[in-house]
């Protein structure tokens, strides 16, 4: 039955009228995995000297140990945000004489085909082999081996689990974002230590092999729950998955999205298809060699992370910058339409928040090259990272809410000021100087890495509550929207 379903799936490709456009998307989605992939098995057989290089007074194997939960807990963190939910147009199946039993049997293979799913592969395995083994036997080897392994079975399935119960019931979502929010505080107050509780759980593991079974036992546990949560709920899985009906405007790899892909498939066409937005994008690009100017080898050797966090800001949120600043008047020829048309406001607002985090993705990524300099700035860009997809985003759209004035997405961008205000202007300040502002007293008191904690704590919290802001902007554009549409018509 499983090839079955996937000779349909296949089929349902390749007669898709959309079948360039998603060849397109996949392939260019293919580059950038294979370039991350890349990084993370250059991490993987590189782990020992990146661990000496920032634990250089500790043993590389209790370092090691220390990360495996950090990492792990920022992997679920990232699924939470980006993992889709592995949909089957079952409709058709459900009527026929199919067991239900074989379906969900299938949304579960197809649940383990994701990215998340073999980078801890690239990123664990060769330390394994190279040190653990050697010096602690191979059956502890293959014990850390089915433990991390189960790690990442566990993160799969539980995000598809909250993820699911949540379609149901938004509770589940509020008390997922206040457990990570509780342990984040508790970690950035030092009340707990994840990296000392790694480092524990895996000493374990190492004296006593079969308590890596803990994890497996967990794993699987998470698997029943969610197989039996999909057997009781088949039919609201579909409808929730019902929406996600391919148009015209569609992305393969915004489907996943449903309405809110839908309208960031529209949004991303007007991107490519008109003079000015497309050159805002293409420019975003260019900014890439800023680091250059902001990097100094001096700044570098001296942490001094306050000086150069301007520059990591721009670069990675150089997306966010450039076309957020215009964010609804790039619409404004068609914003009546908007209006007319029956288009929930939070769902566009959210259409924008995903196409600023895939875009400052996109720019991070490409930025990590500057990792050749020195590792440092991987972690000043990671911060930076979050606090544009946390703070930028929020602050852009709602400033976004105040300009009214009309833009002619025609014209080329070169020497064109049309639709430029104080808005724009005012845009940089709060934008540009908070993070600077958290960093100031770390580094103060020459805790330059913590400042950089601080700055992602505080990136990491505001993106933890973006269903708050959806909802706030939402509103606020629901207030506006006439004043908005009737400077969009002068």
């Amino acid at each position: 039955m499983l090839s079955t379903f996937l000779s349909h799936q296949r089929k349902s490709f390749w007669r898709s009228r959309n079948r360039g456009s998603s060849i397109a998307g996949q392939i260019v989605l293919g580059f950038f995995m294979l370039y991350f992939f890349i990084l993370a098995l250059g991490a993987g057989f590189g782990m020992s000297h990146l661990l000496a290089y920032f634990f250089p007074n500790q043993d590389v194997i209790k370092s090691f140990n220390g990360i495996i939960l950090y990492y792990f807990a920022f992997d679920f963190i990232m699924r939470m945000q980006f993992q889709e939910l592995p949909t089957l147009s079952i409709i058709p199946y459900l009527h026929l004489k199919i067991q239900k039993s074989k379906i969900i049997k299938f949304l579960n293979v197809k649940a383990l085909f994701s990215a998340f799913n073999l980078w801890p592969f690239f990123i664990f395995l060769p330390f394994c082999f190279i040190k653990i083994a050697p010096s602690l036997g191979a059956v502890t080897t293959i014990m850390y081996i089915v433990s991390i392994f189960s790690i990442m079975i566990f993160n799969n399935y539980m995000v598809l689990y909250i993820k699911r119960k949540s379609i149901t019931n938004t509770l589940y979502t509020f008390l997922g974002l206040v457990v990570i929010a509780t342990f984040a505080a508790l970690e950035y107050y030092k009340i707990i230590s994840i990296m000392a509780g790694s480092d524990f759980v895996f000493r374990a593991i190492a004296a006593h092999p079969y308590y890596a079974f803990a994890f497996t036992l967990a794993a699987i546990g998470i698997f029943y729950f969610n197989s039996s949560f999909l057997r009781k709920n088949l039919y609201v899985e579909e409808l929730s998955s019902k929406q996600e009906k391919k148009g015209s405007t569609d992305y393969a790899f915004l489907n996943r999205f449903g309405k809110v892909g839908e309208l960031a498939a529209l949004e991303l066409k007007l991107i490519l298809r008109h003079k000015r937005p497309r050159s805002a994008v293409i420019m975003g690009f260019f900014f890439l060699f800023y680091g250059f100017i902001f990097y100094k080898e001096k700044a570098i050797n001296h942490n001094a992370f306050g000086q150069m966090m301007f520059g990591a800001i721009f670069m990675t949120g150089v997306s966010i910058i450039i076309y957020g600043q215009f964010m609804f008047a790039w619409q404004s020829a068609h914003f009546d339409g908007i209006l007319a048309n029956k288009i929930n406001f939070k769902d566009y607002i959210k259409a924008k928040f995903l196409l600023f985090t895939i875009g400052c993705t996109i720019i991070t990524l490409l930025a990590s090259f500057y990792g050749f300099l020195s590792p440092k700035l991987l972690l000043l860009h990671l911060a930076a990272y979050l606090y544009n997809i946390g703070f930028g985003t929020v602050v852009v759209l709602y400033l976004a809410t105040l300009n009214y004035k009309r833009l002619d997405i025609t014209k080329a961008a070169s020497f064109n000021y049309q639709g430029t205000g104080a808005t724009q202007w005012l845009l940089m300040f709060p934008y540009a100087l908070t993070p600077i502002l958290i960093y100031v007293p770390f580094g103060i008191l020459n805790k330059p890495y913590w400042g950089l904690v601080a700055v992602s704590v505080f990136g990491l919290a505001m993106l933890l509550l973006r269903g708050f802001w959806v909802n706030y902007i939402a509103k606020r554009l629901e207030l506006q929207r006439y004043k908005i549409a009737e400077g969009f018509r002068e």
